[in-house]
């Protein structure tokens, strides 16, 4: 599975993830009250030619395989509920990749296990005893997750009726290391050897393992491989095939995939790749040489006895550069010289900033390497604490009881808790001597504290709030919300970290209204409690204090670039683009506000350039380069050997959080990959499938020969607006920096920007005003894919649909993958050019229907 789900919930209190600014939701903005009277598959945000099941949770994809005339997708799926937990297969059908219809759960958890991720072959030869040669069965190679140990085993299950039915193997699991971070096993036959393949991820030790068997019930080991590429989360869902080169089936490369989390390019979860060569026993990648960085200018190594004239505050950086790990830290590299700044001085519990002094922006790039926690910078933030509100105190949970506030079940205990409970990471940012705390017992406990009804008197209500990060839009929250007539018109969530921070809502509309505040604990997983103490009906809008731990550049007293670690002791190249603020003045800070795991920032050799240094991260390779392409796996036994691929349209950093219901969770449209030969070097590439053509409508707009200046303008007309789309346009570049179009564009400004960067060459998807966006943190950004002009011109393929939008640029070589969670009526489509002009040579905009018309 991404059974990194245990692995990530079971860490939550141990290592931090981001800072607890808080995720707050307008309750209308949701569509959980709208489901209720919806019929199936026209709920607001449903996906329409992409599979979703009917209702509940789903995430990797699993079991790909084809068999008499039918694409089988197996999916991670709770059929308890629309969040992560009671992990099984759930099952869907297609003949054409298109239209799907959606099965009866085919592996069912039970008391002792989870299912985790995995594939499915058809044995052919009866290699198992399980069928017979007429009648071969399907075999299923799973991970089993032992629930009283958090054992990960390869497991079996079989079927002789065309995957309708499935039996488990009684002799489970058939391969068993004893390790609970060994999962996702991909299965193929190998003809050479006339043997079973298996490819398995080592998770934490960011390595692949292959192993052989006659039967598919006793395995050999083969070998192994990485760490390599990209490293900073947990490595899973790994596949390997063979593709030919530019069509030549006389040169033929072997593709790795391996999905991470976190740590993808677009931050959180993401699908790489390598290309190179399996013998049969061992893959090696290709060589792709050593990476050297521009040259430029040091401004700062810290290789001096001080920090010279950048100053400090607080404690957390010490009097002066570290020579590496520091006591209690484990071992410190990447960085250059003798010295870094290192803030773990005292450990993760001290705070603090460094700063450069001021200086005149005259080079294009900064370029620096940094490490330690992931923490962001979060925009609204401020340094320090100020004073609590003043206003109306509706609670600060200082005495000995709740007062007259009304309790149920049991997560709230009797009393305020007075801070950290047993077994929890240490809780700060609280007022006085108590704070509302679930974690009582652990995350196992449940319940609900609600106040007595009060005016809405004030402009907001402000309170502290930590704890995990499960919105009132999901099936077993941890939130804080706000009820008028016993509806949930405001809400608000932690961050998973135990730090509590001020958020606020923006009560005016409410004014004269009665309401009552509800603090809701109904989750029993990893994070699965909630921090609140101090709310105050207010006129003045409480600021959350920073948590982060970045490098940040401060250009006329605001924040315009960040950076931060990834989770790890190794410091890698990071760079940021000058060019905006050319000739202002600006100062470098590097902060460390974080108190709890992770809680420090490393930095080193800041430098000067004419181009932007690159990350391992942006040096790896990228099936997908948006934030919701993840557990990507491929089909064993196509027709035609084609080799198509299909993802988790999500991102574990909000996946638990996006207002969907009665559903969460879709998969990409399926993808035809090959390898091409890109600017001299083999690249993977994808584009969807083509029966997608069939959902083609007779709707459709064409444009030809338009040019547009620094402005933005519809497109075409009404026929080209509309909720699910499929575009296809061709640019030809004249001197705009910026173009491309916006979809799903409506009131009050609402865009998902699709466009092309002549001054970085990338492709890029702007989200930040898609929609709903509010829920969580990391969700509203940019992402952006490197993608070379071809003869001046840039090709772009653009499927939109309720709640999605997938980019191929080029020669799909350059594909990003979005959630977008836009108001139904915002359906135009907009032509822009930015600082110049562009011409569109041709765009023909078409109609999709749904896969289960």
């Amino acid at each position: 599975m991404s059974s990194g789900r245990v692995t990530r919930h079971a860490r939550g209190r141990t290592v931090a993830a981001v800072a607890a600014v808080c995720a707050l939701t307008t309750a209308p903005l949701t569509p959980q009250a709208l489901a209720a009277d919806t019929p199936p598959y026209t709920e607001t945000y449903r996906p329409q030619f992409h599979f979703t099941p009917e209702k509940n949770w789903m995430n990797d994809p699993n079991g790909l395989v084809y068999y008499k005339g039918e694409y089988h997708l197996f999916y991670q799926y709770n059929p308890n509920g629309n969040s992560w937990g009671d992990m099984s297969w759930g099952h869907a059908v297609s003949t054409d990749l298109v239209h799907w219809k959606e099965l009866p759960l085919a592996l069912p958890h039970d008391d002792k296990e989870m299912v985790f991720s995995g594939s499915a072959v058809v044995d052919w030869n009866n290699t198992t005893g399980f069928g017979t040669k007429k009648n071969p069965p399907l075999v299923a190679i799973y991970t089993s997750y032992a629930k009283d140990t958090g054992v990960q085993a390869q497991s079996l299950a079989y079927s002789t009726d065309r995957g309708r039915t499935w039996t488990k193997y009684q002799g489970n699991p058939v391969l068993d290391i004893g390790s609970r971070e060994f999962r996702d096993p991909k299965v193929q036959w190998y003809e050479p050897t006339k043997s079973w393949l298996m490819t398995v991820s080592l998770s934490t030790e960011h390595k692949v393992r292959f192993y052989s068997s006659k039967n598919l019930k006793d395995w050999d080991l083969l070998s192994e491989f990485g760490p390599a590429g990209a490293t900073g989360g947990v490595w899973e869902c790994p596949d390997l095939f063979p593709l030919a080169v530019d069509g030549d089936p006389d040169d033929i490369k072997w593709v790795l995939v391996v999905n991470i989390n976190p740590g993808g390019i677009a931050g959180g979860s993401a699908a790489q790749y390598f290309v190179g060569d399996f013998d049969g026993t061992r893959f090696t990648a290709e060589d792709k040489g050593t990476y050297t960085p521009p040259t430029g200018t040091v401004v700062q190594d810290f290789e001096g006895t001080g920090f010279g004239t950048w100053t400090t505050t607080g404690t957390a950086f010490g009097e002066g550069p570290a020579a590496g790990a520091l006591a209690g830290q484990g071992t410190v590299d990447g960085f250059d010289g003798r010295g870094l700044a290192n803030s773990f001085h005292a450990g993760d519990g001290t705070t603090g900033t460094l700063t450069s002094p001021e200086f005149t922006v005259d080079s294009p790039y900064l370029n620096f390497k940094v490490g330690g926690g992931r923490h962001p910078h979060e925009p609204g933030t401020v340094m320090e604490q100020a004073p609590p509100p003043e206003g109306t105190l509706l609670a600060d949970f200082e005495g000995g009881g709740y007062g007259d506030w009304t309790r149920t079940g049991d997560a709230f205990g009797s009393a305020p808790a007075p801070g950290t409970l047993p077994g929890q990471q240490e809780v700060s940012g609280f007022l006085g001597s108590g704070l509302v705390n679930t974690f009582l017992n652990g995350d196992s406990t449940t319940g609900t504290l609600t106040s007595p009804a009060f005016t809405i008197d004030k402009k907001y209500v402000d309170f502290l709030i930590g704890g995990g990060n499960h919105g009132a839009a999901s099936a077993d929250p941890t939130a804080i919300e706000l009820l008028v007539d016993g509806k949930v018109v405001r809400s608000a969530t932690g961050k998973n970290a135990e730090a509590l921070t001020w958020a606020s809502w923006d009560v005016g509309d409410l004014a004269g209204q009665q309401a009552q505040i509800r603090i809701v604990d109904d989750n029993t997983g990893g994070w699965g409690h909630i921090n609140v103490d101090h709310i105050v009906l207010s006129d003045a809008l409480a600021q959350p204090v920073s948590q982060e731990t970045s490098v940040n550049l401060i250009v006329d007293g605001r924040i315009v670039r960040s950076a931060t670690g990834s989770n790890s002791e190794t410091l890698d190249w990071a760079s940021f683009d000058l060019r905006p603020y050319a000739g202002k003045k600006a100062r470098v800070q590097i902060v460390d506000m974080n108190t709890a795991g992770w809680g420090h920032i490393l930095a080193d050799r800041f430098t000067t350039a004419d181009k932007p240094a690159k990350s391992v991260v942006e040096r790896a390779d990228w099936a997908d380069y948006g934030k919701d392409y993840y557990a990507a796996v491929s089909w064993e036994n196509a027709p035609g050997g084609k080799r198509y691929m299909i993802g988790w349209m999500n991102n574990w950093d909000y996946g638990g959080a996006i207002p969907t219901s009665p559903w969460r969770g879709a998969q990409s449209t399926p993808r035809e990959m090959a390898l091409r030969t890109i600017d001299g070097r083999i690249r993977l590439t994808s584009k969807p499938v083509g029966s997608l053509d069939s959902l083609r409508e007779k709707r459709q707009a064409t444009a030809s020969g338009v040019t547009v200046t620094s402005t933005s303008k519809p497109l075409i007309g009404p026929a080209a607006t509309g909720r699910a789309l499929d575009i296809e346009a061709t640019f030809s570049l004249k001197d705009a920096e910026r173009f491309g179009l916006k979809v799903r564009t409506g009131a009050d400004g609402e865009e998902t920007v699709i466009g092309y960067d002549t001054t970085t060459q990338e492709l890029y998807v702007d989200r930040t005003r898609s929609g709903a966006v509010d829920f969580d943190g990391t969700f509203p950004g940019v992402q952006r894919a490197p993608l070379q002009a071809r003869n001046g011109k840039v090709e772009l393929r653009i499927l939109v649909d309720w709640s999605s939008v997938e980019v191929f640029g080029g020669s799909g070589e350059a594909v990003i993958t979005d959630q977008i969670f836009p108001d139904p009526a915002s359906q135009g489509v907009q032509l822009f050019a930015e600082n110049g002009s562009v011409r569109l040579d041709q765009a023909r905009v078409r109609h999709l229907g749904s896969y289960r018309d």
